[in-house]
């Protein structure tokens, strides 16, 4: 353990993502379920999404979303104290997929391990992240958001099948001078709505067997219309939280990045925060919803093409199964980045 240092602010000091080559449109669906490019636009917002290839796991993605995050950053990968890995695809039950990362990109220095909170799972690790460089135990940490939900969707199932997609990002999470960094954070959780979203099969409570494969229970499950209520709802409650937390104001938000889930539910988050839509960073009709990878993707493409500037202050929100949710307000920081 490291001793506490003087430092004047945590925040992302480097942001990398992947994304597969291969592409499934909506036109591509049509041929496999009852579904229209038009119906699926219309209610999701979603043109296509990207599919890892079967020989790969979530590990791969990951790594590859690392390397440019530590690239941006301008450290190695001795630098790194801690590897972090938000996903509900790991490679396998165990090693976690961060040592897999750790040893891959040797960073022979890190401690590594995986953080399950499904799509608010980044949040989630940014928290933990930040926590540990706060107090002072450790100075660089990689957090990587990664998932192979097309590993897990029933492409029989027309109601999810046309929501998911696959895809990972990076962050380095480090010291940023006095002022930047995170200015507030809120996490939150409701077992209550264990059911509405969920994958049953393949734990300790139901392992596989012939009969869970035969009954598809293998495959996400989501009640759509109750996640989207709820999704609509909490986007708007923790966004006036977060902010009131921060000691800010509406008009102080200079640009969001939101969980990448459905477009109404974005739209909705940015009327009620009186942001006008270019001031929203969406890329929903491209990847469709790729879980915990979501929001670093989406942070990772806004930051390279420069639609978040130094200074700037972000929102950082979502939500997932568990029920979960989180949120993170953060001045940027890009000096000499790019």
């Amino acid at each position: 353990m490291t001793q506490r240092r003087d430092f004047k602010g945590v925040g992302i000091i480097g942001t990398g993502s992947y994304v597969p080559e291969k592409v499934i449109t909506n036109f591509d669906l049509e041929k496999i379920v009852e579904t229209s490019d038009e119906w699926i636009r219309a209610r999701t917002g979603i043109k296509e999404r990207r599919i890892l290839d079967t020989d790969k796991g979530s590990s791969f993605m990951a790594i590859e979303a690392a390397k440019k995050a530590l690239e941006n950053a301008k450290i190695s990968p001795e630098d790194i104290d801690m590897i972090i890995v938000a996903t509900v695809t790991p490679d396998m039950m165990f090693p976690s997929t961060a040592c897999l990362v750790q040893e891959s990109l040797k960073c022979k220095n890190a401690a590594a391990f995986d953080l399950e909170a499904a799509c608010s799972g980044f949040l989630y690790g940014l928290s933990v992240a930040y926590s540990f460089v706060s107090s002072g135990i450790y100075k660089n940490i990689l957090l990587i958001g990664a998932d192979a939900l097309s590993r897990i969707t029933d492409w029989t199932d027309r109601n999810t099948c046309v929501l998911f997609g696959d895809g990972a990002g990076a962050a380095i999470i480090s010291e940023v001078p006095e002022g930047k960094g995170v200015l507030g954070l809120d996490l939150g959780a409701d077992g209550e709505g264990k059911n509405l979203l969920k994958l049953v099969a393949g734990g300790s409570l139901m392992p596989a067997t012939e009969k869970t494969v035969k009954n598809r229970l293998h495959y996400i499950y989501m009640e759509g219309n109750e996640v989207f209520k709820f999704a609509v709802r909490k986007m708007e409650e923790i966004s006036l939280k977060i902010i009131e937390k921060s000691k800010l104001k509406l008009e102080d938000i200079d640009y969001l990045v939101p969980h990448q889930a459905n477009m109404r539910i974005i739209e909705s988050a940015r009327k009620k925060l009186k942001l006008a839509e270019n001031k929203v960073y969406v890329n929903l009709e491209d990847y469709g919803n790729m879980s915990s990878a979501s929001i670093p993707v989406a942070l990772d493409e806004a930051v390279r093409k420069n639609k978040i500037k130094d200074n700037d202050v972000i929102l950082l929100i979502g939500f997932g199964g568990g029920l979960t949710w989180g949120a993170m307000v953060i001045r940027w920081y890009s000096k000499g980045r790019f």
